[in-house]
């Protein structure tokens, strides 16, 4: 009996073991209040598709947003496919 998928997985979940696996190996990662990840203590991330508007993290410090699906950063914005480059 051939293997059959009963849902898809959840994208944000994969973007969000993508980030961390890619930076842990380098940098301190833990969860902050707000947002997605501390790395280092000092950097919050937000991790989302191309259309997240970085409500989660207003007014916070040092914060940016890494997104799929985009191919170039602007401003706050990060592709999430350059961490894959920390590794």
């Amino acid at each position: 009996m051939p293997f059959q998928r009963t849902h898809e997985p959840n994208s944000g979940a994969m973007r969000e073991t993508f980030f961390a696996a890619m930076l842990r190996t380098t940098h301190s990662v833990s969860v902050p209040a707000r947002g997605d990840f501390l790395v280092d203590d000092t950097i919050t991330f937000e991790i989302g598709g191309k259309n997240k508007d970085g409500g989660q993290i207003t007014g916070v410090n040092n914060a940016w947003l890494a997104l799929d699906n985009i191919e170039t950063g602007h401003g706050r914005r990060i592709p999430l496919w350059l961490f894959g480059f920390i590794y």
